[in-house]
């Protein structure tokens, strides 16, 4: 294939503030939403341990039973462990969370700008960026964040609006990725697409009608995977923002698969044919 022209930006990748920031003393939020700046509740052993291994993380407090404790022991934790109750660590999380004794107040990590997901890619030959073009479900997002760390991609993207925030929810679907691969926000999908293509990336958009399996169209080098929400797929203007429309190979038992299920598919194909 051509090789596109790259552009690179001299600015940093995020790195969050210092970890050992003051504790957070009040009764904390309820319901694990975050967002804009807003501290959040982590909870989920995997999702927990994550986050306390991350040092771009600040962390406010740490809420654990005395079973969930002895996981922690010979940790290096930011601050002080809370002994809690299971029925306490209930009451600040949505209902039904499935917490596993372990709770993790945490602030939102600071994202990546679309400039930077181009600028890391210039220093490889080869890269996988997802974009999701109007996924809300936080549980489709965590889990393609899960399999895009899984399969080695650079980033996923999604946009300002239409897309969910960093939640609890999301941090547990993604089952620790969410500290490991940069969820990157953007005003305009399209543009941002735009600017990917001007970093070296061929535009990629899954689509049931696409003219071409993925692993027909044979891509290779820098590649942006973009998905459509479950059902309605893309949007106009991104798919006519493509390079290349693919298609999974799948039989008539089913018309479609679930998002997150599809980018699995897709990442493994990517790295398998790469």
């Amino acid at each position: 294939m051509k090789k596109r022209d790259s552009r690179t930006d001299p600015r940093t990748p995020r790195r969050g503030p210092d970890q050992r920031g003051p504790d957070h003393r009040g009764p904390g939020p309820r319901g694990g939403g975050g967002g804009g700046g807003a501290s959040y509740w982590i909870y989920g052993t995997h999702a927990a341990l994550a986050a306390l291994g991350n040092p771009d993380r600040r962390i406010r407090r740490i809420l654990a039973t005395a079973e969930a404790a002895k996981g922690l022991e010979g940790r290096r934790l930011p601050l002080a462990l809370e002994p809690a109750e299971r029925a306490e660590i209930d009451r600040l999380l949505p209902a039904g969370s499935v917490h596993q004794g372990i709770a993790v107040l945490v602030e939102p990590l600071e994202s990546l700008g679309i400039e930077d997901v181009g600028r890391l890619a210039s220093e490889r030959a080869a890269a996988v960026v997802v974009v999701l073009d109007q996924v809300t479900d936080p549980h489709n997002v965590g889990a393609i964040l899960r399999s895009a760390a899984a399969f080695g991609a650079l980033a996923v993207v999604v946009p300002d609006r239409h897309a969910p925030e960093e939640t609890g929810a999301l941090a547990k679907a993604a089952s620790g990725a969410l500290e490991r691969m940069p969820l990157v926000r953007v005003t305009n999908v399209v543009r941002a697409l735009e600017e990917l293509k001007q970093a070296g990336f061929w535009i990629a958009g899954l689509d049931a009608d696409g003219p071409k399996t993925l692993a027909e169209a044979a891509l290779s080098g820098k590649v942006v995977m973009a998905l459509g929400a479950e059902g309605e797929g893309l949007r106009r203007l991104t798919r006519e923002h493509c390079d290349h429309l693919v298609r999974l190979p799948m039989t008539e038992a089913v018309e479609s698969l679930n998002v997150s299920n599809a980018c699995a598919v897709a990442l493994y194909e990517l790295r398998r044919g790469g």
